[in-house]
């Protein structure tokens, strides 16, 4: 089954349409960069962009960088504030022409697409997905079984600094940290990690996991860790299996 994916970060808007049962994308990624400030007509503008390149007509799968309940935002760390309390796939359905969006967590999506066909596929106990870029998203599974917008990126590190402002790929190229030194702090992110959630496995996605190998080796923590079968388009893969499993 083919069905258009749209993953929504904090840096760039990427879409491509996917093969749900194998993870493969059916066409080159189209990327559009999110539009700052990132206000609701602003991102809901960028999103159809996406859909008319595709000449998409049917269901879509979208990641979007908040909590999301029933399809509506109550964070924003990466975006406009003006996006909390905001129906997102009611706005994005509204924009375009009234296709359906099945909208989710970016960082859960990126999981379900790892949980069943990547990295995390027959992983039982506590698996985290760890997506790295603009900001840190987590997702949670146990057992196979998503446990939704757990925003552990959101942790207040000093005062009332979040730990992704410290931690992120953002926060990498702002402090202009070599890979060793940014490992660090995420090794101190993850193994803080550990000591409040326990995980059994770590998968690590995001823009990031492409240099999985290098910063890896400056990494302490005594639970097995991967990079994500998907990397970066882990997201866009998750959001088109989500919409496709809930369509009607």
């Amino acid at each position: 089954m083919e069905v258009l994916g749209i993953d929504i970060g904090g840096s760039g808007i990427k879409g491509a349409i996917v093969d749900t049962e194998t993870g493969e994308l059916h066409t080159e990624r189209f990327r559009i960069p999110t539009p700052q400030p990132s206000t609701p007509e602003a991102l809901a503008q960028t999103v159809k962009k996406v859909v008319n390149h595709f000449q998409w007509k049917s269901d879509v799968g979208c990641t979007f960088p908040s909590v999301v309940y029933k399809g509506k935002c109550y964070t924003a760390s990466n975006i406009s504030k003006e996006w909390i309390g905001v129906q997102i796939d009611e706005l994005f359905s509204e924009y375009c022409n009234g296709i359906p969006f099945h909208v989710g967590n970016d960082a859960d999506f990126a999981g379900v697409a790892e949980m069943s066909i990547g990295a995390g596929k027959g992983k039982d106990g506590k698996v985290m997905i760890i997506t790295i870029g603009t900001g840190i998203g987590t997702g949670a599974f146990f057992n196979g079984e998503l446990i939704p917008n757990i925003e552990l990126g959101h942790i207040l590190y000093k005062k009332d600094r979040i730990i992704e402002k410290y931690v992120a790929d953002s926060a990498r190229k702002r402090d202009e940290l070599s890979l060793k030194k940014w490992a660090k702090r995420f090794d101190f992110f993850l193994n803080y990690i550990m000591k409040i959630f326990n995980p059994d496995h770590f998968i690590i996605g995001g823009g990031l996991s492409r240099k999985f190998v290098k910063f890896k080796k400056h990494l302490t923590i005594d639970i097995p860790i991967e990079a994500a079968k998907f990397e970066n388009n882990a997201g866009i893969i998750g959001a088109a299996m989500f919409a496709h499993q809930n369509r009607k």
